[in-house]
């Protein structure tokens, strides 16, 4: 996993000490994001309302398993969707007290109709259409704190995969709130901010991946993600929603 060249936001001079990121410090982004700079060997860190959060350890069966089944299916549908792009952990900044790191992040460029940009030093700023956390010990703060963060902020579209229940919650920002859509009768989660990306639950649960991707190519194929990638190329109007313009997708 590759988190790029951090780029310093202040100067630092010759002999200056910069303080390491701590569990729990309460800090602004600004002094977040100098610190985080100074660390390049640590490979993740967040800030959620103001304080820090270093994961631990990341296991293999309970998270870097999960996270690649997901990112890959996220890419395979960046592949037939022009206008869309898929970042795994990405640094994001939300206000000024949040910089969340989510484990898959799925956007609409700016270009395309998008509410997101990239800053100057290749940041995302801004509320992304989708995020999706890999959920094992931060169930807690996915689940709470980053919930009311992503809400609060405008991201359109919130699954949380809990590894140890075994149970993919999506959430959807409705009248700036999330509703928590219940799981179809048929086990299919379809994304409505991504028509078309369509995911059998069971399968991405029990790590059938041939399974999903079957399913996932039924959803590219459909009227729905034709109209999406029709509407991707000829953006009306800058920041509304696919989901605001045509209705829940099918």
């Amino acid at each position: 996993m590759s988190t790029g060249t951090r780029i310093p936001l202040h100067p630092v001079a010759c002999g200056e000490a910069i303080p390491p990121l701590e569990q729990g410090d309460r800090l602004t982004r600004d002094e977040f994001e100098r610190r985080y700079n100074a660390m390049p060997k640590l490979k993740k860190a967040e800030l959620i309302e103001g304080m820090v959060h270093i994961p631990a350890a990341v296991r293999w069966r309970n998270h870097a398993v999960p996270h690649a089944d997901l990112i890959g299916c996220m890419v395979v549908y960046r592949a037939s969707t022009p206008g869309v792009k898929v970042y795994d952990n990405p640094s994001i900044r939300l206000g000024l007290d949040n910089e969340p790191q989510p484990d898959a992040t799925m956007l609409i460029e700016p270009a395309s109709g998008g509410q997101t940009r990239l800053s100057d030093d290749d940041l995302i700023e801004g509320a992304p259409e989708l995020i999706a956390e890999v959920s094992s010990s931060s169930v807690s703060i996915d689940l709470n704190a980053k919930l009311r963060v992503y809400c609060r902020n405008g991201v359109r579209e919130y699954l949380v995969w809990r590894v140890h229940d075994r149970e993919i919650d999506q959430f959807v920002l409705r009248d700036g709130r999330y509703d928590q859509l219940p799981a179809a009768a048929d086990g299919i989660l379809r994304s409505e901010q991504f028509p078309g990306l369509w995911l059998d639950r069971t399968a991405l649960i029990r790590g059938d991946v041939a399974a999903v991707l079957t399913l996932l190519q039924q959803g590219l194929v459909s009227a729905k993600h034709r109209e999406f990638v029709n509407t991707l190329a000829h953006p009306s109007r800058e920041g509304v929603s696919f989901l605001e313009r045509t209705g829940p997708s099918s």
